[in-house]
């Protein structure tokens, strides 16, 4: 296979550790680096991303990138809360042609959602239309973690009651965004944006509306439910100490409603310690991703990410790795797709192509 040359926009935690990987791959070429923060321009990637100097210097002009005419852009950009710049972004390259494969906004992992306001949609919907190019939007959760996996294993049954696809992580050593959104380490009298059913439907949502059209069917209705933990004691994260009395786990639940009955879940189950909220549901090992399918037959799964370098870095930054190179590994497919929207209903098997070597 020719080199697929990409423009990585993002460098964050996973925009530097997908640049570290592209650096040695034999499919990947990294021909240009966007970033938005402005002490970063100029600089080399490499210096960026704490590995030795690329070559590639960091830029935050579109048109510079645009111009390196890549295959793909891949796109590590900031979450949905900024979804105008996230637009601006991605519609450019798609105008111009080039296909995008973005974690960014999750409610794209499944565009057709109702949920989803229009002017969040229709400018790459019409984006890709002028370009001739295509938009593939993946993540962990919402993303392969609860699409790709339950879907696979869906495929083994011939019948299937409900399904049920569970984060269920140690925060403690996190260190990305979840008082505002989730809750965690506020007062538990706080209504984090994600407890309001619109918003975490929307934001989180997307894969249960999906799994259903795989199946072949229509749900009546979309649920969701919302729990948290209180600390007794204070607890040390990453980010600080969480004190006694304020929320240290919070338990979630999105459900597709068929029936009258609760056939498709996504649950989350967060904690700031693995003792928080010991009667909440936890995995047969520590931080994984579940999948439980009743039916015939029924299929128990549980997926676990972990580094074994010794850099002792924590697994949850290993799920957004492997979130980072999910996108990245799809750039050769989404290429070969027409133009449009593409999800993970319209991917092959990514088996990884260079990925022994």
């Amino acid at each position: 296979m020719d080199k697929k040359r990409v423009v990585v926009w993002g460098t964050g935690v996973v925009g530097s550790m997908v640049i570290a990987e592209i650096v040695d791959h034999p499919v990947f070429e990294l021909v240009g680096v966007g970033v938005s923060n402005p002490a970063k321009v100029g600089v080399d990637a490499g210096t960026i991303c704490g590995i030795a100097p690329t070559g590639v210097i960091a830029t935050d002009s579109v048109e510079e990138l645009i111009a390196l005419e890549p295959d793909a852009l891949v796109h590590y950009g900031p979450t949905a809360q900024y979804a105008d710049d996230n637009i601006r972004v991605m519609s450019a390259f798609l105008r111009a042609g080039i296909d995008v494969c973005s974690t960014a906004m999750t409610p794209w992992v499944w565009p057709t959602m109702q949920q989803i306001p229009a002017n969040w949609v229709d400018p790459i919907t019409e984006a890709c239309a002028a370009g001739n190019a295509s938009c593939f939007t993946t993540g962990i959760d919402p993303g392969f973690a609860n699409d790709l996996f339950p879907l696979t294993l869906m495929g083994l049954c011939g019948r299937v009651d409900s399904v049920r696809a569970s984060e269920l992580l140690d925060y403690t050593d996190y260190e990305g965004d979840y008082e505002d959104e989730m809750g965690i380490g506020r007062s538990p009298d706080f209504t984090p944006l994600l407890e309001i059913p619109e918003l975490l439907i929307m934001a989180w949502g997307a894969t249960v509306p999906m799994i259903a059209h795989a199946a072949g069917i229509e749900l009546d209705d979309i649920t969701t439910t919302w729990e948290k933990w209180v600390t007794p004691t204070d607890r040390t994260t990453a980010k600080g100490v969480i004190s006694a009395g304020d929320v240290a786990a919070i338990r979630f639940t999105i459900n597709g409603v068929f029936q009258g009955r609760e056939v498709i879940s996504l649950e989350h189950v967060n904690r700031i310690g693995l003792d928080a909220a010991p009667d909440w549901p936890a995995g047969s090992a520590d931080d994984v991703y579940k999948v439980e399918i009743h039916g015939s037959p029924s299929i128990t799964q549980e997926t676990a990410f972990r580094f074994t370098d010794g850099s002792g870095r924590a697994p949850a930054v290993a799920g957004c790795l492997a979130t980072g190179l999910r996108a990245l590994n799809a750039v050769p497919a989404v290429n070969d797709l027409p133009a449009g929207w593409v999800t993970a209903l319209d991917l092959p098997l990514i088996p990884g192509v260079g990925t022994i070597r």
